[in-house]
C-alpha cells in the first residue's frame, strides 16, 4: 500500500460536526477575529475564486440580496478570496456604480470580505484544491452554527455560480431541526410536515404506529411525519 505525506502547507476540509478553524483576517470592513466576533450567531463562510470575475459578481449582488433575510435568522456573512483589500474595494465600487444584475442595481456589499493573499484562511478551511487551481479558492460554502460547530459544506467549481435559493433553505431546515428535535424530508421548505425522530427499540415502534392520529402520522414504523405550520420553521432570532 502506497502512502502520501501531506506538504505542510497542505491543510484538510474541517468535517461536518468539528470546531470551524479560528483565525483574524483583514477585511473590506477592518480586522475580524472569529469566532470571537460572531459569539452566539449563525455564520455562511464563503470563498469566490477572484474579484473581477463575472461568475464572483453575480455571487456577491446575490449574497448582498438576501443579506436581510440572513440576518432575520441571526446568520452573518464572511466572503474570501485570494486578493488583496484594494482589489475588494475597487470591485465591490464597481459592481455599486456600474454594475446592473437582473433586477439588482446600485447594490452595496457591506458584509466584510477578507483579503487572503497568503491563504492562510483558505487553507484552515480547505478552500485551495489544487486540482481545480493552486492560486485561487474553489467556490466553498461553511455553515458554522452558534457553538461554533460545522454543520453543512457545500462545494462548487470555478465555473458555476452557487445555488442561493438552497444556501436560504438549508440554513432554515438546520434552524428547524435544532428547535424541534427533528428531520426534514427531501426538498423540504418551511410549512412542509417534518420528520419525527426514529424509535430506538421494537416497543416504541409498535407504540408510536398505534397512537399516531391528530399530533403526527406515520406511513411506516420507522418513517412519521408531524405538522409544523410556516410561522414555527425556522425560528426568527
Amino acid at each position: 500500500m502506497e502512502v502520501y505525506e501531506c506538504s505542510p502547507e497542505t491543510f484538510r476540509v474541517p468535517l461536518i460536526g468539528e470546531d470551524a478553524p479560528a483565525f483574524e483576517a483583514e477585511t473590506t470592513q477592518g480586522k475580524i477575529r472569529f469566532p470571537d466576533d460572531y459569539r452566539g450567531k449563525w455564520v455562511i463562510l464563503f470563498s469566490h475564486p477572484a474579484d473581477f470575475t463575472p461568475v464572483c459578481t453575480t455571487e456577491f449582488m446575490t449574497f448582498a440580496k438576501i443579506e436581510p433575510e440572513l440576518k432575520k435568522l441571526n446568520c452573518e456573512l464572511i466572503g474570501l478570496s485570494i486578493d488583496s483589500t484594494y482589489s475588494h474595494i475597487a470591485w465591490l465600487r464597481t459592481i455599486k456604480e456600474k454594475i446592473k444584475y437582473k433586477d439588482m442595481e446600485n447594490v452595496e456589499i457591506n458584509f466584510p470580505v477578507i483579503s487572503d493573499i497568503k491563504m492562510e484562511v483558505a487553507r484552515k478551511y480547505g478552500m485551495v484544491q489544487p486540482s481545480a487551481d493552486d492560486t485561487k479558492a474553489v467556490r466553498a460554502v461553511f455553515f458554522i452554527d452558534p457553538n461554533v460547530k460545522i454543520r453543512a459544506i457545500i462545494y462548487y467549481p470555478l465555473s458555476n455560480g452557487r445555488n442561493f435559493d438552497e444556501i436560504l433553505r438549508l440554513l432554515k431546515a438546520m434552524q428547524t431541526s435544532d428547535a424541534h428535535n427533528c428531520a426534514t424530508p427531501a426538498d423540504w421548505q418551511p410549512g412542509d410536515d417534518v420528520i419525527i425522530p426514529p424509535p430506538g427499540s421494537c416497543g416504541t415502534a409498535k407504540e408510536r404506529v398505534e397512537k399516531a392520529g391528530e399530533d403526527y402520522y406515520c406511513l411506516d414504523w420507522f418513517m412519521c411525519f408531524k405538522k409544523l405550520p410556516k410561522e414555527q420553521a425556522p425560528p426568527v432570532k
